[in-house]
């Protein structure tokens, strides 16, 4: 599917820990969610992850898979983000955003393990850098722009 929803936008304001959801985040090109911990001038300016990963995850655990408990930036609906290929170009809320990475090495025992009992980030998290600046609140569409 080429477009979806923002189901929740987060932040936080140390690595390593849950985000917290807000009504709106704002995207800045070359640096990322304007006030998060992992801004900055990389290439994982942004995280993201799709509802069906927290979902999997969620039938499995016995705690509620709040927004922004892996640490996801922007959380998805309807575009399955893991199966996106590095390059890709998505129009989120009134920002474009490069895919430049997907999963990662996640830090031993972290937080979010502890608490969730699993971290589906390493394995689908996608992570992106900000081409073009932006507003993104939950319910904004997102949609693979190239």
């Amino acid at each position: 599917m080429n477009t979806g929803k923002i189901l929740a936008v987060c932040v936080s304001e140390k690595k390593g820990e849950q985000k917290t959801p807000q009504r709106s985040i704002t995207l800045k090109p070359e640096h990322g969610v304007i006030g998060d911990a992992h801004a900055g001038a990389w290439h994982r300016q942004v995280s993201l992850l799709s509802k069906s990963s927290v979902d999997s995850l969620q039938a499995k655990v016995d705690i509620e898979l709040t927004p922004g408990i892996f640490a996801e930036n922007i959380l998805i609906d309807g575009i399955d983000v893991k199966s996106l290929p590095i390059g890709t170009q998505l129009r989120v809320g009134s920002a474009l955003l490069e895919v430049t990475q997907i999963g990662k090495e996640c830090h031993a025992d972290c937080v979010i393990r502890q608490k969730a009992g699993d971290c589906v980030m390493p394995r689908e998290g996608v992570f992106a850098k900000v081409l073009n600046g932006g507003e993104a609140v939950a319910g904004d569409a997102v949609e693979i722009a190239a």
